[in-house]
């Protein structure tokens, strides 16, 4: 499960699935996954027919030309099947000074995993978490960040609980954080994983892929 370059972008290979680099070649395939149940996103912003599904690439686009976030379509290795979407973004890069260690480096200091989300058939199946090992693994292993945070809007006790399965620790809740996917500003569980703590949860999160 080692990452590997596509066309010069970060692709994630994993056992269950793939994290391509998102393109607009994935829109009849986000489209298609999130119209399997459209009643599962009542909290999460999902693109809705092909024409949402080229302007959320688009949007996700623009912020990876602007280098706050990494988008990927998630692909599903035993069909080929797009089954969702996930990101890297608000993606950090620290001042550090002059003859610090870390100055220069073009990798990341710390990031958000968000705007994750999956189409009905692949709920309750390896592909979150190995969708999130991958993630983590390469932010922490490769990038060596120090903190990966992830937001939920607070009443998405699914998201929250998947974020708790994987070893996020809760931070508390950041109130009017953000506008919601049912477009009022919503009050937004946080969660963290820092550097120190990836040691215990990465091989829970294998021991979880392994009973697979």
């Amino acid at each position: 499960m080692a990452p590997m370059k596509s066309e010069g972008s970060l692709l994630l290979q994993g056992k269950f699935v793939r994290l391509e680099p998102l393109g607009h070649r994935h829109a009849d395939g986000l489209a298609a996954a999130a119209a399997a149940d459209l009643s599962l996103y009542a909290l999460s912003p999902v693109p809705q027919g092909k024409a949402e599904a080229m302007r959320y690439i688009d949007t996700a686009l623009s912020w990876a030309e602007a280098g706050s976030a990494l988008p990927f379509a998630i692909v599903r290795i035993t069909d080929e099947c797009v089954i969702g979407s996930t990101r890297f973004w608000n993606i950090e890069r620290w001042a550090w000074p002059q003859g610090h260690a870390r100055h220069g480096r073009s990798a990341p200091d710390a990031c958000e995993i968000g705007y994750t989300w999956f189409t009905s058939s692949a709920m309750r199946t390896a592909a979150n978490t190995e969708s999130k090992f991958l993630m983590l693994r390469h932010a922490f292993e490769e990038w060596e960040v120090f903190r990966v945070c992830f937001h939920a809007d607070a009443r998405n006790q699914r998201s929250r609980t998947a974020i708790e399965r994987i070893g996020g620790t809760f931070e508390g809740i950041l109130r009017g954080h953000r506008m919601a996917a049912d477009f009022i500003p919503r009050d937004s569980a946080r969660y963290s994983i820092i550097a120190p703590e990836w040691p215990a949860v990465k091989p829970r999160l294998i021991g979880f892929l392994d009973r697979r």
